[in-house]
């Protein structure tokens, strides 16, 4: 197997991995409004894992590494691992991660560590509520982190609008997500979750960009393609 086979490979296989989290986000608003945060770190960890070894080891990625070695510190009276951190409490050691995150999205701006700096940031914002905050940080991801960053703080962004009831904005966003897919978010996935947000005011339309992939070769993109059409179309019928 030669060394791009097996690159679209991965690629691919991550593509389905992110289908399957935007997915279930999708179909669970209500969690996700609730525990939004959550399923965005899911993500936001996942595409670190896959680009780590994309990287050369640099400054970038030392600060990433130390901003993670704190999230794993001990606090109050837990027993410290050597070399390990420790905070007295987990007021001080949030406070530490948040300037960590805060000091990298500032300083790298633009690049793949201060991407998922912001998106923490941002995931963090979600989980208080703070829905300015978490606008702030996912449009910056948008507009100046790398394309496959970029995608995936729109899908935030999306779901960050969606739970304030902005579904226009949300529909807005969604739309550039089908027009700009990547490794990370396909054209699919955006759709699917475009057609969701659209079918409270336009349901038809959405029927009908969901019923064209209900016929899609790929199986996850058909299975998530004729759920979503199932549940637009009983909706208000029970």
């Amino acid at each position: 197997m030669d060394r791009q086979t097996r690159k679209d490979l991965k690629t691919d296989k991550f593509a389905e991995e992110m289908f399957d989290v935007f997915e279930w986000s999708s179909a669970n608003k209500a969690l996700v409004i609730r525990y939004g945060a959550i399923a965005i770190a899911v993500v936001v960890l996942a595409l670190g894992v896959y680009f780590y070894m994309d990287y050369q080891s640099g400054v970038r990625q030392k600060a990433l590494a130390d901003v993670l070695h704190t999230s794993d510190a001990t606090i109050g009276t837990d027993q410290t691992p050597p070399g390990g951190l420790h905070f007295n409490t987990q007021d001080e050691k949030d406070k530490a991660i948040a300037k960590g995150y805060a000091d990298l999205a500032t300083k790298f701006s633009g690049s793949g560590e201060g991407s998922m700096a912001a998106m923490a940031l941002g995931s963090d914002a979600v989980a208080k509520g703070n829905w300015a905050e978490a606008e702030k940080q996912y449009k910056a991801v948008v507009d100046n982190g790398p394309k496959a960053y970029a995608s995936l703080a729109r899908m935030a962004l999306a779901q960050v609008f969606q739970s304030q009831g902005k579904n226009a904005e949300a529909q807005k966003v969604l739309q550039d997500a089908v027009n700009n897919p990547s490794e990370t978010v396909s054209k699919d996935q955006a759709t699917i979750a475009l057609a969701r947000v659209m079918a409270s005011s336009n349901k038809t339309e959405a029927l009908k960009m969901l019923d064209k992939l209900r016929s899609s070769p790929r199986v996850p993109v058909s299975g998530a393609a004729g759920q979503a059409y199932t549940e637009i179309e009983t909706a208000g019928k029970q």
